[in-house]
This record gives structure tokens, sequence and C-alpha cells, in this order.
């Protein structure tokens, strides 16, 4: 499973997906990472588009190991979403705007998305909506959406 968490920067998309990818035993990718490893810091059109399609890479591999893939970073349009292709979104939709007027005037809201967050939650809050705090490897579709059914409330 590919899990993607997309918003404009400083809305919450790493500080969420670190803790809620330990949470689920899944592999947390951070895309400003992989940007480094790659030293790939084009952030044109061009440029994100590469991004998407690089994640999606890293991601497949991970759900071929047989890993649930958590990933982070802006996919501020539908193409770069379309080439990702996840099985879960959350949108971090804490914000209005970020730092970075280039990426705010390409971001596109996303029309499809299984959870949106308009407000932070924080590490506690996640782990007070579950009962023993750990969900274990053991995490199917249905219940990750349960879950961020509760948790984008």
């Amino acid at each position: 499973m590919k899990v993607l968490i997309l918003g404009l920067s400083g809305s919450g998309k790493t500080t969420f997906a670190k803790p809620f990818s330990e949470l689920i035993g899944g592999v947390h990718i951070n895309a400003d990472v992989v940007r480094a490893s790659y030293d790939d810091w084009d952030f044109s059109l061009s440029g994100r588009i590469r991004q998407s399609v690089r994640m999606k890479h890293l991601a497949d591999g991970v759900v071929m190991a047989g890993k649930i893939a958590v990933c982070d970073f802006i996919c501020p349009t539908e193409e770069a979403r379309r080439n990702f292709n996840a099985d879960f979104t959350v949108w971090m939709d804490t914000i209005e705007k970020s730092n970075y007027e280039d990426t705010d005037n390409m971001f596109i809201s996303p029309s499809v998305y299984d959870a949106r967050f308009t407000k932070w939650i924080d590490q506690n809050q996640l782990f007070n909506y579950l009962d023993d705090g750990s969900l274990g490897t053991e995490v199917t579709q249905s219940y990750l959406r349960e879950l961020m059914k509760k948790l984008s409330k």
C-alpha cells in the first residue's frame, strides 16, 4: 500500500508522516531526503513531475518488499498525483500559503483524497485515537480508512 501525505510546505506533512509511518509499521519516504540523495533541487513543474515519478519508484519498491510506503511531499499538481498513484491520499490542508510563492501558485487543491486535515493534529492526539497506541504491522486498507475518518473530523 502506498500512502501519500501531500500539502503545502509547512503544512505538517513530515511531522505527521514520521510518527504515523512508525505507528502502522510503514516505511517513511520524505521528499526532501530523496531530493538531497539525488542532488536535485529543481522545483520547476518538470522538476516536480520528475520528483513524483522518483517517489513512485521508491514507494513501489517498498510495497514490493511487502511494506506500507508512507510518502510525504508537496505533490502540487494532478499530474504529479496521477504519476505517484497512491492507494490512500491524505491532504494536509492546514495552511493557506507557504513561504514559497512559486509553490503556492503551482499547488492545485486535490479533487480526490481519502482524508483531509484542516487543522493540526499532534502525535499525542494521534495516539489518543488508538486503543493501545500501536497498530502493529497488520494494517488493512479498510482499517486505515476508518482511522483517517476519525482523525480528520
